[in-house]
């Protein structure tokens, strides 16, 4: 889920944060995450991290997962996040790669960040590969060798490459969880393997998002194919199209919490802004 920051000063609005988490914590979800990608969260300081980790356990019931967000550019400071993280309630993080030296994240240099960061985190690790924010992407080996540990329970796999998804839930399907990241193709992606989704569209449709997981999960796949196409366009333009300004400002369409994003993205232009709200009008 996105981070709303309050439009006069720029500040985290844990108000609105507050609303949102609420909001969807009324729908048919397993949980929410924050400091995702979608939370800006490589654009937040360590306190407001905190302070959004808090927040989120505070309102998140008991009985849903809280992920939270805890990838950094070097291994001391991603255990530094994922112990403070598990101190504040998180019940599993969810760990980019980090990227700032991409030539140089070798297999061996992402098992041993890996290895180190889930020896030391107090509450399991899920994988985060996300190519294309990362500029590079996990190798099958890569993900094998680190499905191994018991910390490790599984992977985010935000692409549309459906052969990756299916080669990464094989690796070890008796306990290492892929999760689809990746909306448009989130229903193919569960039918050759992958358990669930992490998904920006979820925050403005969650009770269409868990009804398409249950068609797909009952076998319904007539209406899992035409739901997932229904689904395509507005989640195309609030994830690979127009990234985090696109879906807050459809959260803002749709009358919920989101507010500007924080420099130095833009808002979308006037042109994003009419093909949203026409995606946006089978959905009011």
């Amino acid at each position: 889920m996105p981070t709303p920051f309050d439009p006069a000063t720029g500040d985290v609005d844990l108000g609105a944060l507050r609303a949102q988490l609420t909001r969807l914590s009324a729908a048919p979800l397993a949980g929410a995450l924050v400091l995702g990608s979608n939370a800006e969260a490589g654009l937040l300081d360590e306190s407001e991290a905190d302070a959004i980790v808090d927040t989120a356990r505070a309102v998140v019931p008991r009985d849903r997962v809280l992920m939270v967000g805890t990838g950094r550019e070097s291994t001391r400071t991603t255990i530094a996040a994922c112990r403070r993280a598990g101190e504040r309630g998180a019940d599993v993080v969810l760990v980019r790669a980090p990227s700032f030296f991409k030539t140089q994240m070798t297999h061996e240099a992402l098992v041993a960040h890996y290895r180190a960061v889930a020896d030391a985190s107090p509450v399991p690790v899920m994988l985060y590969n996300v190519p294309g924010m990362a500029g590079f992407s996990f190798t099958v080996a890569t993900v094998r060798a680190l499905a191994e540990h018991p910390n490790v329970v599984g992977m985010k796999e935000t692409s549309n490459d459906l052969e990756r998804h299916a080669q990464f839930a094989m690796v070890r399907p008796d306990r290492f969880a892929v999760l689809s990241g990746w909306a448009p193709v989130a229903y193919p992606a569960w039918m050759i393997g992958a358990r669930g989704a992490i998904i920006a569209v979820a925050n403005l449709l969650p009770a269409v998002c868990a009804t398409l997981w249950d068609h797909a999960q009952a076998g319904r796949h007539d209406d899992a194919r035409a739901l997932q196409q229904r689904l395509l366009p507005i989640a195309q333009l609030v994830s690979s199209v127009h990234s985090v300004a696109g879906l807050k400002f459809a959260l803002g369409e749709m009358g919920f919490p989101g507010g500007p994003v924080r420099p130095p993205l833009l808002p979308v232009g006037p042109k994003a802004a009419d093909e949203i709200r026409a995606a946006l009008q089978e959905w009011r």
